[in-house]
């Protein structure tokens, strides 16, 4: 890595230099966890200052509350206690962590500021780190499944399986569930109902901006074409429909870099430059008609994913019409959720207009 451009790395907004230490592997086991870091690790944040939480004068010395989703309590608290004691030993504090599932923060205390700033900023580090290890629970999304486009798409999957059901991997069990069907923006780890909420505030906040995009109006968006993942069409695991504004504008990529400018920012998302798509058919669904579009080849089986031979598919519906509809929202989908309509449950949403 180049000293002088080292890898950011993004920590509730704020900007952090990572040094070049040699990080650790860890066994998974049952009960215990070992979270312990390299002595260089624990050094890489030490020159940053700590301003994103508030540390309280008190009798005692000082004191700062760290808000934690208690799935990550475990990373901090390390096997056997080593990781939280590492810590309060090097920093000269004292970290009180909640019992695990019980949600509240992280209370670090100790005689001198600097040694709790530096614990504070230990454990965001640590957390961060280990946070984007986490499974995604939530996507940000365009619904698709209007009536016009699940009838194409319905149209679309009886024709490819007539025509094309002898070609290898080619089979129903791969083809997107109608009522489901979205362009997926981000995905999201909240580990927790406040962080939930707190991702669900940030996207109302965005609704100003995403109408100045639309002239406060719907987005008439006509969904048609199919394009592949990967460089071979003979071993296709996602293929997915094209969709565009029908004006011809890129607004629909304009909504969707802005959300994903605006929830990087916040630390919620990764900041990358989103090709939009709607999935159509994806060979994670054969074993688990539940996954998603990222994320999902972290479950069970889902690393012995079976190819399809997309040529035929390709070649015969290069040009297939799925339909026309008006986008007038965007939501936090939950994963592996359902609502009335099919849809995935939404933990908030936006409108165009």
């Amino acid at each position: 890595m180049d000293v002088l451009r080292p890898v950011l790395v993004n920590i509730n907004g704020r900007i952090y230099r990572k040094n070049p230490v040699q990080e650790e592997t860890y066994e998974e086991e049952e009960e215990e966890y070992d979270r312990s870091y390299s002595g260089a690790a624990s050094e890489q944040c030490l020159d940053e200052p700590c301003d994103s939480y508030s540390i309280e004068q008190t009798d005692r010395g000082f004191r700062c509350a760290v808000d934690v989703p208690s799935v990550l309590y475990k990373y901090i608290i390390g096997k056997k206690g080593e990781t939280r004691k590492r810590l309060e030993s090097e920093t000269k504090t004292s970290i009180s962590i909640p019992k695990q599932g019980v949600e509240g923060p992280i209370v670090i205390t100790g005689a001198h500021r600097a040694g709790v700033s530096s614990a504070v900023t230990r454990v965001e580090v640590l957390i961060d780190s280990f946070r984007r290890k986490q499974p995604f629970t939530h996507f940000l999304s365009f619904a698709l499944n209007h009536g016009e486009v699940q009838q194409g798409f319905l149209r679309f999957r009886e024709q490819v399986l007539e025509r094309c059901g002898q070609d290898a991997g080619v089979d129903e069990s791969i083809f997107q569930n109608p009522a489901k069907l979205h362009l997926t923006i981000g995905t999201l780890a909240l580990l927790n109902e406040q962080e939930v909420t707190r991702a669900s505030e940030l996207l109302q906040r965005c609704q100003d901006t995403i109408r100045d995009i639309t002239e406060a109006k719907a987005l008439p968006v006509e969904v048609r074409g199919i394009e592949y993942m990967n460089d071979d069409p003979s071993m296709v695991d996602v293929l997915y429909a094209k969709v565009a504004v029908q004006d011809g504008s890129d607004k629909l990529q304009q909504i969707t870099d802005r959300l994903v400018e605006c929830f990087s920012a916040a630390g919620l998302m990764e900041r990358e430059r989103v090709k939009i798509h709607g999935t159509v058919m994806n060979t994670l669904f054969r074993k688990d008609p539940s996954a998603e579009d990222k994320g999902a080849s972290a479950r069970p089986g889902a690393k012995e994913r079976e190819a399809f031979d997309a040529r035929n598919v390709l070649q015969m519906f290069a040009e297939f019409y799925f339909g026309a509809l008006e986008l007038n929202s965007v939501q936090i989908s939950q994963r592996f959720s359902t609502d009335a309509s099919g849809y995935y449950s939404s933990a908030g949403h936006i409108t165009f207009s």
